[in-house]
This record gives C-alpha cells, structure tokens and sequence, in this order.
C-alpha cells in the first residue's frame, strides 16, 4: 500500500475518525483576534488545528483562499502545512486545488504543491486525460484526488452527459480504477449529495478510498454517506467539512460532534 494511504489508515484507526477538516479561512469570516495577526489565515488555521486535531484524520486547505491574497496566502498556507507536519505528521494533508494542464504545465504544479509545499495528496481535474496528469500519477510517494461526480448542484452538466451508455463520471471512475492507479495512488472525490452515484462508485472502484465533501452546509447526509461509501472494513472514506466547523462557534465540539455522528453509522 502506498505510504501515504498507510499513513491515513493508521491515523483513522488510531483516532477512530473518518473526518477531514477544510481549511478554508475566507478572509472576510476570520475573526478578529486573527484578522490583526500579521499571518491572519496561519493564525487561524493554527488555532483550528489545536482545536480539532483530537477528532479528525485530515486536513484540506483549499488553494482559492489562499492564492486569493497573492504572496502572503502562499507564505500563511505553506506555514500551515509546516505546522501540521512538525506538530501533527500523522495528519493526512490534501491540497484542494483541482490542479490540470498540459504535462509540461503539470511539472511545475507538481513541484510546487508536492516539493514545495510538502502535501501529502491533491485533488485533480481528469478533463485532460491520463497523459496530462502523467506527473502526478507517478509520484508513488504521494497521492492523487480525481474529481468524480463532485458535490455542487451544476456538476451534472459535464459529469452526468452519456458516453456509450455511461455517464462520464462513470467513466472516469473505471479509467481511475483500470489506468491511472498503475501505482496504487489515487483516490476518487465523490460527493455526499449524490448518494445513489456514490453507491455505484463503491461497487467500481472496490476498496478504494474516497474523498467526500457535501457533508453539512451542502447538505449531503451522514447516514447515507456512510453506509453506501464505506469499504469492507468500515473505512475507505475520507469526509470533508469545512464551513461547519471552522466557522462554528465551537469548532471543537463541531468535529467532535460530527466525527460521533460518523462513526454511529459504521
């Protein structure tokens, strides 16, 4: 198994928790105690982290809010990756960022997120096919997150169209499971809000892990995520949540709450 899989399996076992917790510190939603910081989102995000680290198995900074501040965004997200790896390496980390280009494109995005930045795992976009995500795919170190059947309402509109009978999100979850894994290094990224779809992609994919956001505000149901996403072990899943907890006013008992809400289900 792939080093980075074995660290999130270890990590699920050991804390008993299937959640990730999305770092997504909108700017205009920090509070103020941190918005005067002269690193607002790492002081943020640090502070989140010590609240919910005892209660979840990942954590997901989503590119958008950081890239959004230009230079000081990249500097507080690469301080929050390094806090994550000196204080709590057990942690899975995943870099949202529906990264896809053209090979040579991809080098650099592969660099930076990987090298650079020192993620464990990245979510990418399949539109360009397997030669364009080459340079991810090979790096067996890591891990690479292909957008499946995602969360948002309008994601049918690509995802949903028939090709030869299938749905394309159907698609991408055989060429995932036939090709692209040739390293056992992919996970897939379906949403909570589709539960019927979510079904069919465990019956694809087999025990592979999947990275679930929907949960929460989006309104996907724990409940149903669970029980149609699960592997035989009662794992497989990585649930996201991001607003609902890091907004909450006790972001502490939000994860704990929902980590207990998970694991009622298994």
């Amino acid at each position: 198994m792939n080093e980075v899989l074995k660290k999130y399996e270890g990590r699920a076992e050991d804390a008993n928790s299937l959640l990730c917790v999305g770092l997504d510190p909108d700017p205009a939603r920090i509070p103020a105690q941190f918005a005067s910081d002269p690193y607002p989102q790492f002081a943020f995000n640090k502070w989140i982290i010590d609240q919910t680290a005892p209660y979840a198995a990942a954590y997901k900074p989503n590119m958008a809010f950081y890239e959004g501040r230009g230079a000081d965004g990249w500097h507080d997200l690469r301080m929050t990756v390094d806090y994550l790896r000196e204080n709590y390496p057990e942690m899975l980390t995943i870099c949202d960022a529906k990264r896809a280009d053209i090979s040579t494109t991809n080098d650099g995005y592969v660099r930076a997120i990987f090298d650079l930045l020192n993620f464990d795992a990245v979510t990418l976009n399949p539109y360009l096919g397997g030669e364009a995500l080459k340079p991810f795919l090979e790096r067996e170190d890591k891990v690479c997150i292909l957008l499946c059947r995602t969360s948002n309402p309008g994601s049918g509109e690509i995802q949903s169209l028939s090709v030869e009978g299938k749905p394309i999100w159907k698609i991408v979850a055989e060429r995932v499971r036939d090709r692209w894994n040739a390293q056992g290094n992919c996970m897939l990224v379906m949403g909570a809000t589709y539960p019927d779809e979510l079904r069919e992609v465990r019956a694809i994919v087999g025990e592979m892990t999947l990275l679930v956001p929907g949960i929460g505000t989006q309104g996907g149901s724990v409940e149903q995520t669970v029980q149609l996403g699960r592997n035989r072990v009662g794992r497989g899943l990585i649930i996201n949540a991001s607003r609902g907890i890091i907004f909450a006013d006790n972001p502490a008992e939000a994860a704990r709450q929902l980590r207990d809400a998970i694991n009622a289900c298994r």
